[in-house]
């Protein structure tokens, strides 16, 4: 078995948390358990929003999933579909932008349906997520949210994804594809740039990242106040890519307990 490289996130050095400028997070299996955000991890969002630190969410859930969400919840924006969409609330309206320009998405959509048809036809077992009627930029495969899909057939459908040459992560709940070089990562300098008027690379020691599953790789690699809530270390024979720190608490319990640190550092 492979060992734990992370530390406890309680060993976060007092200064550091004094100096985080704002938090990123993934949503599912990070803020949510079983579907839905907790109680724990809502009064975090609230108790950050109120100490003056952003929340972005960003994740591989679709626009139209996401636009709910990012009217209800107190953060500053969700950026959906690994980096192609941007949700945020300007006054009392909610704002949609894309990485993408129409043609390209009018373009790629031809392409998606194409992709998804071969894989449900290759594929033994293999459903379009429930969630794929508000997808705009990419396709998503249920391999544990509502349909269990082997280790094996999980493989397969990456690499049919990448054979088409689609990008393709595996998050807690579902295989990702789609066609772009967007990423969290670049998704999380754009809305940091555009919300913000910030340079995500300069003060990325002063940002917090927070996720649960194998596509938060690239984002635990980019900062080094990364953190994983402690349902991680159930991906722990797959990761290349540890965070700097694991939370004592499973998915919204470990949000909170992540939100409750930074809040500690700035009320000391």
């Amino acid at each position: 078995m492979k060992p734990i490289p992370a530390r406890p996130w309680p060993e976060l050095n007092p200064d550091d948390a004094r100096s985080v400028l704002g938090v990123m997070t993934d949503i599912d299996d990070t803020l949510t358990t079983t579907g839905a955000i907790t109680g724990e991890a809502l009064r975090a969002l609230h108790d950050l929003q109120a100490a003056g630190l952003p929340v972005i969410a960003i994740t591989g859930r679709p626009m139209g999933w996401s636009e709910p969400f990012a009217r209800q919840w107190p953060i500053a924006a969700i950026v959906a579909e690994n980096g192609a969409v941007a949700l945020f609330r300007e006054g009392n309206e909610l704002r949609v932008e894309y990485a993408q320009d129409a043609p390209t998405r009018e373009h790629n959509a031809r392409r998606l349906r194409e992709v998804a048809a071969r894989v449900l036809r290759e594929v033994p077992g293999a459903t379009l997520a429930q969630d794929s009627a508000g997808r705009v930029t990419d396709i998503a495969i249920d391999h544990s949210e509502f349909t269990q899909l082997e280790a094996a057939r999980i493989d397969q459908v990456v690499a049919v994804m990448r054979e088409e040459g689609m990008t393709a992560t595996v998050s807690s709940i579902h295989i990702n594809g789609w066609f772009g070089e967007h990423t969290k990562l670049s998704g999380a300098r754009w809305i940091v740039q555009r919300l913000l008027n910030r340079d995500l690379d300069a003060e990325r020691t002063r940002w917090v990242y927070v996720g649960d599953s194998t596509n938060d790789q690239l984002m635990f690699a980019h900062f080094p106040l990364s953190v994983g809530v402690a349902n991680l270390v159930h991906f722990r024979e797959q990761l290349h890519t540890w965070p700097a720190y694991l939370t004592v608490g499973e998915r919204g319990v470990g949000f909170a307990e992540v939100a409750q640190a930074l809040l500690r550092s700035r009320a000391g």
